[in-house]
């Protein structure tokens, strides 16, 4: 009996410190400290080598830092029982992509993913959507950092023009082949290729520089999003960014600026009393909790209904 207490005080005790480990790696990822965030990970990961989110992090945290042979050793690791595809389409993987073992990563998750949830309709062009997501989302691990020095000091890092750059390289070919893809297989739909890969031209279209390519889709996607097919959340992002770039009111309240405080807010809204019955209109969660959860902004508008 004495036995049999002790194993699980040390049990609790082990899973407290787990939890803990990972917080705070968690917390000095997030500030930009990789390589502390690593060694937190790791000492999870000797303590509790079970914790596949603490496995998967690690394997993130050492892909953000071009580390790919660490990377897939704890990746494999991390996802023996995982049946998402959400490694597949994990910006904080992208550094992965070019090395031939991806493509087993590939196949395998595709796999689990088909034997648990049932086959897709066309695996092959979820497959490329998934890396439309994850080539779309790149780097934005490290120019949430550029935008945390901004915010901090009031000054652009010198290192983020040129990221910058990159980043409008890499969404421009994106753009390219989704068009491609669109033309092969046809528009995406949740019921043919997921819920998660259907996403891949709401992510890309939101993001272009050009609002003419918004305009152009802004109808498809907002019936996709009606159908039950599309993103309502990427529909309501890229209608409020069409009006806010024309200086007209956004109407459910997506797209935020800066305040002289360096603090985002939420750009001017139309009829802002009425706009949570506008977002329940398409299946969204209240802008209050939305922009807490979002961007911490406290919204204290009265709604009416």
């Amino acid at each position: 009996m004495k036995d049999l207490l002790l194993i699980i005080l040390i049990s609790v005790n082990c899973a407290g410190f787990s939890q803990k480990a990972i917080s705070k790696a968690d917390s000095l990822r997030k500030k930009g400290d990789i390589e502390a965030a690593i060694i937190m990970y790791k000492k999870t990961y000797k303590v509790s080598p079970e914790n596949k989110k603490n496995t998967y992090n690690l394997a993130c945290a050492y892909a953000l830092t071009y580390q790919e042979d660490s990377a897939y050793h704890y990746l494999n690791k991390a996802l023996q029982k995982d049946n998402s595809l959400w490694a597949l389409a994990d910006p904080d993987l992208f550094a992965l992509r070019k090395d031939t073992r991806w493509v087993t990563i590939e196949k395998e998750q595709i796999e689990k993913y088909q034997k648990s949830n049932g086959k897709l309709e066309e695996p092959e062009y979820t497959l490329k959507l998934l890396s439309l997501i994850q080539k779309d989302q790149a780097l934005n691990y490290h120019i949430d950092q550029a935008k945390k020095h901004f915010i901090k000091t009031g000054v652009i890092p010198q290192w983020y023009p040129p990221l910058g750059a990159y980043k409008q390289e890499i969404n421009k070919n994106g753009y390219e082949d989704m068009i491609a893809l669109i033309e092969k297989y046809g528009w995406p739909k949740y019921s043919k290729v997921g819920k998660l890969a259907a996403d891949a031209p709401l992510l890309i279209i939101n993001h272009h520089e050009n609002d003419a390519i918004r305009k152009k889709y802004l109808i498809q996607i907002k019936n996709a999003c009606l159908e039950n097919e599309g993103s309502c959340i990427e529909f309501a992002k890229i209608q409020d960014r069409i009006l806010v770039n024309e200086n007209q009111l956004q109407i459910y309240g997506m797209q935020f600026r800066y305040n002289a405080e360096r603090k985002l807010e939420p750009y001017p809204i139309k009829d802002p009393e009425y706009v949570d019955k506008r977002r329940k209109k398409i299946g969204l969660e209240s802008l209050k909790d939305y922009l807490k959860r979002k961007i911490n902004y406290d919204w204290t508008v009265v709604q009416k209904k």
